[in-house]
């Protein structure tokens, strides 16, 4: 296999890019002189297996509807078994059109109004999206940050609890702040949810994008009596950059909560998006080896990023265990949050996620995605240390 040019150029722009296209109206920076690093997609080709099986389709020339799922499902299996030693059955699998549309799904079928849903904060914005859409509560949880490193509140948390809590969405890798829980963390989660009779939603989209030194474990195989409750998702869509495929697994063991699942689906006429399955099928079957040198490639990036953020006073970026997502905090500037997003958008013209949006806890934060070509690592770099280059 040809190693895989991640330095390729590749413009996005006028190509219906929401991270590119959207520069000039929603951060007035243009993107001819601009960097977005906003959007959780990356600068990057996917396998050219992917590429392949997409080229077969528009030589073949009819798109129809998608029909029999079966080398789809029997590549998830390979994967999960390969990557991350858990055996599952093809028909645990249901297909939902990204995984923000599967959590939306789980919410309608296990919950109703009147219920709370718990997040771990700051978490992934369209979390807190969906249920806002849905008119349930948000409890949050907010995360102790322990010298720029997540940890878990489980007791204060249970000490808040209202009563009207019936699910709790864990995001694992955790974005925005990249740990990797380890499995005494997801095992207090899943006691946790087990005594207080709660759905577990184990949102795992980045769960194979961990860095060296640190392993992932997936929420089934923590603890047997989890997964009579756990709705597990995963997809190729940040892995491969696929996420304009709107494909999206979610994963559930426990033959009751299946068919409540399928019911919902069904109740909304919910079909495959057939671009979708066959790209993530091809990636599942194809993409082991541009994955690892993704990874080294992405090292490399957080390397860079890191050290040179972290070289500037009151600035903090926290160490990434997972995902391509940097979380960067700029408390100790002595600065607003209106002050630091000044500089990085009207001075380095850098487009970034606004820590608030993540929740409670996401204050003075600003998320970066470098998951993308390392010479726009090096200019952002550059860029951020012009911006605060007066700060002692």
């Amino acid at each position: 296999m040809t190693k895989t040019n991640f330095d390729e150029p590749i413009s996005r722009i006028g190509k219906h890019s929401g991270k590119w296209d959207a520069l000039g109206t929603k951060y007035d920076i243009s993107p001819d002189d601009g960097l977005a690093m906003w959007v959780a997609d990356t600068e990057f080709k996917p396998p050219q297996a992917v590429l392949d099986a997409l080229s077969d389709m528009v030589d073949h020339g009819v798109f129809g509807y998608y029909g029999d799922q079966t080398s789809y499902k029997q590549a998830i299996c390979g994967w999960m078994e390969r990557r991350h030693d858990w055996k599952i059955d093809p028909s645990w699998i249901f297909n939902s059109h990204g995984l923000v549309t599967g959590v939306g799904l789980a919410v309608q079928t296990w919950t109703t109004p009147s219920d709370a849903v718990i997040l771990f904060t700051p978490v992934y914005h369209a979390f807190a999206r969906v249920l806002e859409a849905n008119g349930r509560r948000i409890h949050e949880s907010v995360l102790v940050n322990n010298n720029g490193h997540y940890e878990l509140d489980l007791d204060t948390l249970e000490s808040s609890l209202k009563g009207d809590e019936r699910m709790l969405i864990f995001c694992s890798p955790h974005n925005p702040g990249g740990r990797v829980w380890t499995r005494d963390e997801l095992a207090a989660v899943c006691a946790f949810c087990i005594k207080h009779n709660l759905i577990l939603i184990s949102d795992e989209i980045h769960h194979d994008l961990v860095f060296e030194g640190h392993r992932h474990t997936v929420m089934p195989l923590v603890s047997d009596a989890i997964r009579s409750r756990l709705v597990m998702m995963s997809a190729t869509t940040k892995v491969f950059n696929l996420a304009g495929g709107h494909c999206g697994n979610v994963i559930i063991e426990d033959e009751k909560l299946r068919a409540e699942f399928s019911a919902s689906m069904k109740a909304l006429g919910i079909s495959e998006n057939c671009f979708g399955l066959v790209m993530a099928e091809a990636a599942y079957n194809h993409g082991e080896e541009w994955l690892e040198e993704l990874l080294a490639y992405l090292e490399e990036n957080r390397r860079i990023f890191d050290a040179g953020l972290n070289a500037l006073p009151g600035v903090r970026s926290m160490n990434l265990e997972a995902t391509f997502l940097a979380w960067v905090d700029f408390s100790g500037t002595g600065m607003s949050m209106e002050e630091v997003i000044e500089r990085v958008e009207k001075v380095a013209k850098i487009a970034t996620n606004y820590g608030p949006t993540f929740g409670s806890g996401g204050a003075m934060f600003l998320r970066f995605n470098i998951g993308c070509r390392r010479e726009q690592i090096i200019d952002a770099v550059e860029r951020m240390q012009k911006a605060f280059g007066d700060l002692q």
